[in-house]
């Protein structure tokens, strides 16, 4: 078992237990899933970022991440529908306690200038999305081999109610949200 998620177990559910007042143990809100997905407009112009973006997910994620497809075609922005515009993976059970832990206390720490992250980017739903500038502060990414500093949206998706809950649960968890 994951050390975050026996922390999880073990804390963070008689704490959000006793603040929150449940009754039965599946209100506790637990975190359902992490998708990490990285756009890649360029690609229009150079499919081989493609491959180097893949490599970089899979090495980050530790699992091999699927190519996402253009759904219209737009003529302003010389996208037709069907072309490979990014890729993404979706983590769950013991991978994504990994990966959270990892993002935690690895690669956030190592952001230049960190001062902890926002904590407005809830979806009313207490779902949490954050968007990290350069892939270079995972610890699995070879500074040499990197062509081109690509960022990356990771979504922590939760079976929180509300914000108030999601927020909660993620800073329970260790999440540094500022203030």
């Amino acid at each position: 078992m994951s050390q975050l998620k026996s922390y999880y177990n073990e804390t963070v559910v008689p704490e959000l237990k006793d603040k929150f007042n449940y009754t039965n143990p599946m209100q506790i809100p637990r975190i359902n899933k992490v998708v990490l997905n990285m756009g890649l407009g360029e690609a229009i112009h150079n499919i081989k970022i493609i491959d180097s973006a893949i490599d970089e997910l899979r090495q980050i994620a530790g699992q091999q991440p699927v190519i996402t497809r253009a759904k219209k075609s737009i003529a302003a922005f010389k996208l037709r529908e069907g072309v490979p515009i990014g890729c993404m993976v979706t983590l769950r059970r013991n991978r994504m306690y990994d990966f959270l832990n990892k993002l935690i206390n690895v690669a956030l720490p190592r952001v230049r200038d960190f001062r902890g992250i926002s904590g407005k980017a809830f979806d009313g739903l207490g779902n949490y999305s954050l968007g990290v500038k350069e892939q270079l502060i995972f610890p699995e990414i070879d500074y040499d081999k990197i062509d081109k500093i690509k960022g990356l949206n990771i979504s922590i998706v939760t079976t929180a109610k509300s914000n108030e809950e999601g927020k909660e649960l993620l800073k329970l968890m260790g999440m540094p949200f500022k203030n």
